[in-house]
């Protein structure tokens, strides 16, 4: 067995009418890591309001509520996407074009985590709209504090806007 592979459950996803309410999805390939982050939030959140999916066009697929996903319902879009930026065939950062280029996922926090230290994914992210660019601890407490924290700021201090509420503001 791979140790990735250790403790990490794959989607069973078949396309059912009714999914729950996802609060975190986490597009990661490495199940290790997925594991990881799932064990991190487990304070802030139920288990079953974190998805993982670890394939890039899989998650544009659930995103946008399509193929296998065509019966979610697209208001039920998560709180906070944590999204890597090497995923099998569609990279985080065309993954991150899409959401920011649709008006029903624009507003989708989305917090690159990766392994990429590189300065050129770094301005790339952000100008495509990444809310933050956090690159992986390789050390796991350090790695489980980061992402406790980022639990804590995006699903407990951060107050998101409401739909609507942009375009009344700038109205006014």
């Amino acid at each position: 067995m791979r140790p990735t592979e250790v403790g990490a459950q794959r989607s069973t996803h078949m396309g059912t009418a009714v999914d729950a309410a996802i609060d975190v999805l986490i597009i990661e390939d490495n199940l290790y890591e997925v594991d990881l982050t799932r064990h991190a939030l487990k304070d802030h959140l139920l288990s079953e309001r974190i998805k993982a999916i670890h394939d890039g066009a899989e998650a544009l697929d659930f995103i946008f509520c399509r193929g296998d996903y065509a019966s979610r319902d697209p208001r039920q879009q998560p709180k906070l996407i944590l999204l890597d930026l090497h995923l099998p065939r569609v990279g985080g950062l065309e993954i991150l074009r899409q959401i920011r280029a649709d008006p029903k996922t624009e507003d989708i926090p989305v917090v690159i985590l990766t392994q990429s230290k590189e300065d050129g994914n770094v301005i790339e992210g952000y100008k495509l709209g990444a809310n933050s660019f956090l690159v992986k601890r390789h050390d796991f407490d350090e790695f489980m504090k980061a992402v406790d924290a980022l639990g804590i700021y995006w699903l407990v201090m951060n107050r998101p806007p409401v739909k609507g509420e942009v375009q009344r503001v700038g109205a006014a």
